[in-house]
């Protein structure tokens, strides 16, 4: 079982750069999805991006396109999300996921597990 920690959240200005972490108590088996979503005031909870562990292919949210990358460290058992030119709609709590399967899925409900979330404000 993968429990993701996150970290990295942060108060930024526009325009600027954050990475998050997500670091999980045991390396995600091959055949593991890990995910970003974003849950802002008012707002239901939203895709960001998920990356596919064994092969490493990634699908990104069209908000978010151009501007946010998902990667992973195998060495580290972590999962990245780095955001560039950051929008104060961008504001948000980012939680991690996880699920067992193949498919990069973009609805919170196909994972399993979820961390606890990072804040990420983006001021104007």
């Amino acid at each position: 079982q993968v429990q993701p920690v996150e970290s990295g959240g942060g108060l930024v200005q526009t325009g600027d750069s954050l990475t998050l972490s997500c670091a999980s108590s045991r390396r995600p088996f091959d055949n593991y999805v890990m995910a970003w979503f974003r849950l802002a005031p008012g707002k239901v909870r939203e895709f960001v991006a998920a990356i596919r562990w064994n092969t490493g292919s990634t699908t990104v949210s069209n908000a978010v396109k151009g501007r946010f990358t998902i990667s992973r460290d195998d060495a580290q058992k972590a999962v990245h999300l780095q955001m560039t030119d950051l929008r104060p709609e961008d504001t948000a709590v980012y939680y991690c996921a996880g699920r067992i399967g193949t498919a990069l899925q973009i609805e919170e409900g196909n994972y399993d597990y979820w961390g606890q979330g990072t804040q990420v404000t983006v001021s104007s």
